[in-house]
């Protein structure tokens, strides 16, 4: 099913929490997809909100990014 265009807005938001935590903590996006073992493509594709993570996802960036999923989602 296709994304209305509030939930585009929400992984757009998302995805810029993420860049800003990681651009905040020193981290390219290469150094930040290999501390959680995925490409450097996938992460961009989230920080540009291209992509619907799951929880598991989400978890892993929040290790990468050495902060509490809570953080991410305020």
């Amino acid at each position: 099913m296709p994304l209305d265009a509030h939930q585009k807005e929400l992984l757009k938001d998302l995805g810029l929490k993420v860049k800003a935590i990681r651009k905040n903590k020193n981290l390219t996006i290469k150094e930040l997809a290999h501390s959680i073992g995925k490409d450097t493509q996938s992460v961009h594709r989230l920080e540009k909100g291209g992509i619907n993570p799951s929880y598991i996802y989400l978890l892993e960036i929040c290790k990468g990014l050495e902060i509490e999923i809570t953080e991410l989602l305020k």
